[in-house]
């Protein structure tokens, strides 16, 4: 075979014949590059006869790698990484501003005491931005780094949760010090995703407390309530951990109601690198990376 018939490969024939590969078929690998199952078909026979052999046997029920593709995929995934890798190091570290949208609680709670364990000359631009279902976020387009809470499977490439969520009754000192059982002091309620009253006095088998006196729909302002006595909050202990640490608020009992759902931090890969999603993961998730 005429060496120059490899020359200018187009890249788009070898990405049809990657995907086609590491996902077992020409539909799947379709979704995956978000094409056609006949635009994907037509590719892969065209670096078919520019190669002179066939690299998938199709047979009624799908295709398998012939011994030609088998053998070439690796070396074909391999390149498609390095070069991927490549201009993600060498041009998206120019990308230096990272937009990361967050509920104002998290931003002030978790995210903003961090910030001090990323040195000067190695931190990017980071433009903090309160969440709302803003257009930007409901349309197409780069989307800003987000916070979100729940239990996982997002959408995302880049995802990890910031912390295992831990929910228990904190009370402020001068509200236990009044004396008398806990449960009969009044109770702050937050509106929201997380579990509350009800589901932490269902795994810790207590009858029902008493219906909030007061209810916020930011944990901030409610954990602000509760430090000035206003009354019990079933509050996250991560989120609150300073303020349990520095004696403003006192954990009431032993018993922690620990639910799938937490925060997690969300990007794809038009948002940041992977250099980046690793300063961010490393900066703001105790555990790392997931």
């Amino acid at each position: 075979m005429d060496g120059r018939n490899f020359d200018n490969l187009p890249l788009e024939w070898v990405r049809a014949f990657e995907a086609a590969g590491r996902t077992g078929s020409f539909s799947a690998a379709a979704r995956d590059l978000g094409l056609t199952q006949a635009a994907v078909s037509q590719r892969i026979g065209n670096l078919e006869a520019r190669l002179g052999a066939p690299l998938f046997l199709r047979q009624p029920r799908g295709v398998v790698l012939t011994v030609e593709g088998e053998a070439w995929l690796p070396a074909v995934s391999d390149a498609l990484t390095t070069l991927r890798q490549s201009a993600e190091e060498l041009f998206a570290a120019r990308r230096r501003r990272i937009a990361i949208s967050a509920s104002a609680s998290v931003t002030e709670l978790w995210i903003a005491p961090r910030l001090a364990g990323l040195p000067p000359e190695q931190r990017p631009e980071l433009v903090f931005q309160t969440m709302v279902l803003s257009a930007a976020e409901a349309g197409s387009g780069p989307q800003p780094v987000r916070i979100r809470y729940g239990a996982g499977g997002w959408r995302e490439p880049f995802q990890s949760p910031l912390y295992p969520e831990a929910l228990c009754p904190v009370a402020a000192p001068g509200l236990v010090a009044l004396g008398g059982e806990w449960s009969r002091l009044p109770t702050i309620g937050l509106t929201g995703p997380r579990a509350g009253w009800k589901e932490w006095c269902a795994m810790a088998k207590r009858p029902s407390l008493p219906a909030p006196s007061v209810r916020f729909d930011s944990f901030a302002a409610a954990l602000a309530a509760a430090r000035e006595g206003a009354g019990v909050l079933l509050a996250s202990l991560p989120l609150c951990a300073r303020e349990i640490s520095q004696g403003r608020l006192v954990k009431l009992c032993d018993t922690v109601l620990r639910p799938r759902e937490t925060y997690w931090i969300l990007a794809g890969t038009e948002t940041v690198s992977r250099r980046q999603w690793s300063m961010l993961t490393d900066l703001l998730c105790e555990f790392g990376p997931a």
